[in-house]
């Protein structure tokens, strides 16, 4: 990418579908390796040998390869949705009781917990989204249907569910959810009782959308926070500059600078093996392969978000 080149023009006249075709093509061998997240049983049946991707762009155009198509489930990735509703239920006092700062431990760690006082380091690893669920919690009195409504809004697609099946396996196996949810309660940082937060935690999990949803649903973050259909303001341009932030600072766990490195985007990734990126003023993209790096991120996924930017140019630094 020439730096002296627009943005804008640069995406009107690539050709993403032969882009997509060429990665798809180039990641094959990874496709599969890894190991899906099994300590969830439901996600242990996913089958690892499934790749997809679609971009979105601001211009209203969509591409597509593999398995775009095929709803999953979003596991972590729902932590941006449910950051941007208790933003706008919040708005600033939500810094008070989470963090803004990478982790640099697993995602489900409970170490720092116990250093800080229950102030979870930042929204997007686990402890984080549960003081963020509580804010939802206690600023409507249909968290989960807002939630829902939101994302199918965002995705333009009434057919997104949450998959009770999902939901239960996350609950039965949810031993170390609950140790953290009652941590952070114990320091007076959860208003709601415990076993509302994971109820709540464990169905955003259980969003099931494709990569094409997901990368319609990203666009706000794209577009200085409006809905790139309407128009119409979802969050403010320096909220969703904010969360861009904490997405390229914090969104791939303890992998986050090794991922800003290689690709040089924000970006969330969820165990169910989804990778959601931005370029801002430009485009989403999102990227699918259920077989996971020991860090938790998609192995193939990853991979193909390096590709993109290196064919394509389109990062922000």
């Amino acid at each position: 990418m020439n730096p002296e080149e627009n943005t804008a023009d640069l995406v009107a006249r690539f050709d993403f579908a032969a882009t997509l075709a060429r990665i798809a093509e180039e990641v094959r061998d990874l496709v599969g390796q890894g190991k899906v997240a099994a300590y969830i049983p439901r996600l242990a049946e996913v089958p690892a040998d499934r790749f997809g991707m679609a971009v979105a762009t601001l211009d209203g155009r969509v591409f597509e390869v593999g398995d775009a198509a095929t709803p999953f489930s979003i596991q972590s990735i729902s932590k941006v949705f449910t950051l941007t509703l208790a933003l706008e239920a919040l708005g600033g006092d939500l810094w008070k009781r989470v963090g803004r700062e990478p982790s640099g431990s697993a995602f489900n760690s409970l170490v720092q917990l116990e250093r800080e006082s229950g102030i979870p380091r930042n929204p997007l690893i686990n402890a984080g989204a549960h003081v963020v669920a509580d804010v939802i919690l206690s600023s409507t009195p249909t968290a989960q249907a807002d939630l829902l409504e939101f994302v199918r809004a965002r995705a333009d697609n009434r057919a997104i569910v949450m998959d009770e099946e999902v939901a239960a396996s996350e609950r039965d196996a949810g031993f170390r959810n609950a140790a953290l949810a009652n941590f952070i309660r114990s320091f007076r940082n959860l208003d709601n009782p415990v076993e509302r937060v994971l109820d709540f935690y464990f169905h955003q999990c259980a969003l099931q959308m494709s990569c094409l949803d997901l990368a319609r649903a990203f666009l706000y973050l794209a577009n200085r926070g409006r809905c790139q259909r309407s128009g119409q303001s979802v969050i403010s341009a320096e909220r969703a500059k904010r969360i861009n932030a904490l997405m390229l600072t914090c969104g791939t766990y303890d992998a986050a600078g090794e991922f800003a490195f290689r690709v040089g985007l924000p970006a969330k990734s969820g165990v169910g093996g989804g990778i959601v990126a931005v370029v801002p003023n430009a485009l989403t993209l999102a990227v699918w392969s259920p077989g996971l790096d020991e860090k938790g991120n998609s192995l193939a996924g990853a991979a193909a978000l390096d590709r993109f930017t290196a064919l394509t140019g389109l990062s922000i630094f």
